[in-house]
């Protein structure tokens, strides 16, 4: 679908890739990991079309579409949410007015008999079916599916785009992008304004989607319950690896053991090589010898070992002072932001030593609890921190608070106190900070080089209270393990708000859920509440089904019965030829896979390159009329089980 051949990049001199090749098909759900700067959010650039490839060349198959969702949006559209999204369904809203125009026609032609008459009913009949196959008629449900999939309550659909904060604006780009259904999805940190919830709802959707995804996550428990391959950038390269990030993870394992064997029998050898060179540079028998030891060296394919950053900051918070055994207590606390009820008559309590996840859908009012909490919003009831309690605060914005002018070092150092004034240098190495990073301004600082700053500064001062308010944004899968085993070994107590299932998965023993105005705990960690979020989900769809099934009973029966035989009889042809078309499928990638392990093998034949062509574009026509008999079977199954 999509092939990058020897793509190369160079920035101010220096490569960021080199003979980058690998493909994209359709079926393929691609995780693109790699260290921070390696380049990753510029593939997918690249690969949009968004910047230029210095070298090799970026091919796609005719007709083939591709969405891009950016980590950062700029859209200043006046539309509502529901138009916007709406937008995604363009093709579909297209035809509506193809197909209103040729009807309009119809009703002021006479001429029936006439063969320009007959061309107009073949138009209409074709739009009418291609505006069935797109799922014209279902439309809006499926608009309003995505929507409240992605955390948008209905009353909020008519809410203007304009007003909406940057992360609920990109949640209606992505809404549109899956909307649209390009033939290739290229996601940039899809998760990132998500909550729990719905990252399980995109994970479960994007499992199901019709076309390639390429993505970017540092969200693991995400990149494993989607991916099936996994590419690193590494060394300026592209590393292929067949399986989900865990399995990625064991795999690079194995490759570096047996690189590095590689190289350690490459080194001797050169080493001996050498050796033999310096010794018998000079004597005239041994000329000939040691020439061709020299073109033996040149022609050598030196092995490098992968620039793999195992390098994780080393976190460890200062031990908690002892305090009151009740941490904090709140009574009926609420507040209100004009009309808006946020949350009213609240009551917690939360006892020394104990760790709690805090979670709710986006818009319930976590962070604005967490605010009250540290007094920084006013609100009604009481909320009292316990005997000898002291509370350090780390909030969404924490990085944004620094002083940009001042540097990593008198940042720290300013805040210091004591002996540990003679060790700033040496604990912001352990935060990853070299030599020369520690005298950069902060405004220069990447993302998470101002997060692990910010975290460096909390925990400068031992307090037995940590309020945590999405503390892993911007965080490396690496770097957020490490400050989860962090969290894991304090002896104080912790609320922390986060959407990572990973790094929030055996972190806490009680989960507070925050819904509709009020708070309910629930024991365990976050996968045992997810657990029962999905029973109560499937509880709450089975009682829907069971009244639609009442309802359905008072129609005719043997209207009904009429219809899903015919249905049934229709099911029975269309599965038929999908095992067909699955069958191909298999076979044409099957053939596929043999010819691009010969293009990785080095064979770059034209009449190889054909061959790749021919089966892709025979592909590409199978998966076509595989998607459309999978619809129409979709579409079928529907209506059976609906009778």
């Amino acid at each position: 679908m999509i092939t990058l051949s020897n793509v190369g990049v160079t920035f101010s001199g220096e490569d960021l890739f080199q003979d980058v090749s690998f493909l994209i098909n359709k079926s393929d759900r691609i995780g693109l990991v790699g260290k921070n700067g390696a380049g990753k959010s510029t593939l997918l650039k690249l690969i949009y079309g968004l910047e230029a490839i210095d070298y090799g060349s970026i091919s796609k198959a005719k007709n083939v579409t591709i969405g891009y969702l950016p980590q950062e949006l700029k859209n200043d559209s006046q539309l509502t949410v529901w138009e916007e999204a709406l937008k995604g369904c363009e093709d579909i809203e297209q035809v509506k007015i193809e197909i209103e125009k040729v009807n309009k026609e119809l009703m002021t032609r006479t001429d029936y008999e006439s063969d320009d008459y007959a061309d107009i009913i073949e138009r209409s009949t074709q739009l009418q079916e291609k505006f069935a196959l797109l799922g014209g008629d279902k439309i809006e449900g499926k608009v309003e599916q995505v929507l409240q999939g992605l955390g948008f309550q209905r009353d909020e659909f008519i809410k203007s785009f304009a007003a909406l904060s940057g992360g609920w604006k990109m949640r209606v780009e992505l809404a549109k992008l899956l909307l649209a259904t390009p033939d290739c999805l290229l996601l940039d940190e899809p998760t990132n304004h998500l909550d729990i919830v719905s990252i399980q709802w995109l994970e479960n959707f994007l499992r199901n989607y019709p076309g390639g995804i390429l993505l970017i996550s540092h969200d693991k428990s995400f990149l494993d319950g989607l991916v099936t391959k996994t590419f690193e950038i590494a060394n300026k390269r592209i590393y292929d690896y067949s399986g989900n990030y865990s399995k990625f993870l064991q795999l690079r394992e194995e490759r570096m053991e047996l690189l590095v064997r590689s190289k350690q029998n490459q080194d001797k050898e050169i080493a001996e090589t050498e050796k033999f060179i310096e010794r018998f540079r000079y004597k005239a028998t041994k000329s000939k010898q040691v020439q061709s030891r020299i073109k033996q060296l040149e022609k050598v394919e030196r092995i490098e070992l992968d620039n793999v950053d195992e390098t994780n900051f080393n976190i460890r918070f200062p031990e908690a002072p002892r305090s009151g055994k009740v941490v904090i207590k709140a009574e009926k606390v609420g507040i209100s932001f004009g009309d808006k009820d946020v949350f009213h008559d609240l009551g917690f309590e939360l006892e020394r030593g104990h760790k709690v996840a805090l979670l709710g859908k986006n818009g319930e009012g976590k962070s604005t609890l967490i605010k009250m909490i540290t007094g920084e919003y006013k609100g009604e009831g009481s909320i009292e921190l316990g005997h000898n309690v002291s509370m350090s605060y780390y909030a969404q914005n924490q990085a944004d608070l620094l002083d940009f002018n001042k540097t990593v070092f008198e940042t720290i150092d300013d805040v210091a106190e004591g002996e540990i004034r003679k060790k700033v240098r040496t604990l912001l190495g352990t935060f990853l900070f070299s030599d020369e990073d520690v005298e950069k301004k902060v405004s220069v600082l990447s993302g998470g080089e101002k997060a692990r700053l910010a975290l460096c500064k909390m925990m400068l001062s031992p307090t037995n209270f940590l309020i945590l308010d999405e503390p892993t944004n911007h965080l490396d899968i690496a770097s957020k393990n490490r400050l989860k085993e962090s969290i894991k070994a304090y002896t104080g107590s912790v609320i922390i708000v986060s959407h990572d299932r990973d790094f929030l998965d055996g972190l806490t023993e009680k989960v507070w859920q925050l819904k509709d105005g009020q708070i309910k705990e629930h024991l365990g960690d976050v996968s045992l509440y997810l657990e029962k979020l999905k029973e109560e989900l499937q509880h709450e769809t089975l009682q829907k089904q069971e009244t639609k099934q009442v309802e359905k009973t008072a129609s005719s029966n043997k209207e009904r019965f009429e219809r899903k035989k015919e249905l049934d009889k229709q099911y029975r042809k269309i599965n038929n030829r999908i095992s067909k078309l699955e069958k191909e499928i298999e076979d044409l990638e099957a053939s596929q896979k043999e010819l691009e392990k010969k293009v990785y093998e080095g064979d770059q034949s034209q009449e190889l390159f054909d061959q790749l062509a021919d089966i892709q574009k025979n592909l590409t026509l199978v998966m076509k009329e595989w998607e459309e008999k999978s619809y129409e079977l979709e579409i079928t199954e529907e209506e059976r089980s609906e009778l």
